[in-house]
């Protein structure tokens, strides 16, 4: 039974998100519409990362189990033709290599979160970007999320709904740069915590303004404290932009934290 791996973009505005659920139509649901479509059979696709609601992806990974061995090129432009009518498409289809799983195989999740930095509201962005009129110093807001990169307890910064078990993660880069009217957040990790990087975004932006200080979001992180963490911004403005595969040993979190000493 062969395994697809996809790579998939998508406008996430009209979806209740990533994952199938009962109250709404997603992106994981739409797919596998159009796998059935394709071969007949009921599939249950598997993605890199849930996106919640509004969020969007231009690099998400999936994968599938067919019964049937198709042509990569066929899967790509046949799932592409039953998806015409929504706002997702199928950038490539590949024969995914043994014990490939787009969840639980990937080493790095990459993201970037879009602020759209000027006095005119979005237009053409709506639903795109986090539209901030009050001007930003992206300078000072990537010296404080510099306060947030490597292992932490990060339980200040994710949502009093997030099912993880354990609040730590290893933040790889959280970077800020600007680009014309857009400042951009970019952050890597092997995974994030339930609203994580929204919950960075909302707090940098009031170092942008000039209302947090980057001691004052240090503070925040060493508080481990929910109520600390400054707004959560909306999904509009965050893309799931990539996900890395190594071939080396995967990280693995630690089950205390402090995490002992290595044997």
């Amino acid at each position: 039974m062969p395994r697809y791996k996809l790579t998939v973009e998508y406008d996430g505005t009209s979806y209740c998100g990533w994952q199938r659920q009962a109250n709404g139509w997603s992106v994981q649901e739409a797919i596998e519409t159009a796998l059935h479509k394709l071969s007949g059979e009921t599939v249950t696709l598997f993605g890199a990362g849930r996106t919640d609601a509004g969020v969007h992806a231009s690099g998400q990974v999936a994968h599938a189990d067919l019964t049937r061995a198709y042509p990569t090129d066929t899967v790509r432009d046949a799932l592409n033709a039953h998806l015409r009518e929504e706002r997702i498409a199928i950038l490539t289809a590949e024969v995914a290599p043994d014990g490939f799983d787009a969840r639980f195989s990937a080493t790095q999740r990459h993201y970037l979160y879009r602020i759209l930095n000027r006095r005119p509201p979005a237009a053409l962005l709506a639903g795109r970007v986090w539209w901030a009129w009050k001007h930003l110093d992206e300078r000072a807001m990537h010296e404080a999320a510099q306060r947030l990169v490597g292992t932490h307890d990060f339980n200040t910064f994710r949502s009093a709904h997030c099912q993880a078990k354990n609040p730590v993660r290893t933040l790889e880069r959280l970077d800020v740069t600007r680009e014309g009217e857009e400042v951009h957040i970019r952050a890597s990790a092997q995974s994030f915590l339930h609203n994580q990087i929204r919950s960075f975004a909302g707090t940098l932006k009031l170092v942008g303004e000039g209302r947090w200080s980057a001691e004052d979001v240090a503070s925040a992180l060493a508080a481990r404290d929910r109520t600390r963490c400054g707004p959560v911004a909306p999904p509009d403005g965050l893309y799931l932009t990539g996900v890395d595969y190594g071939t080396g040993r995967k990280r693995t979190l630690p089950e205390t934290w402090p995490p002992r000493s290595a044997e």
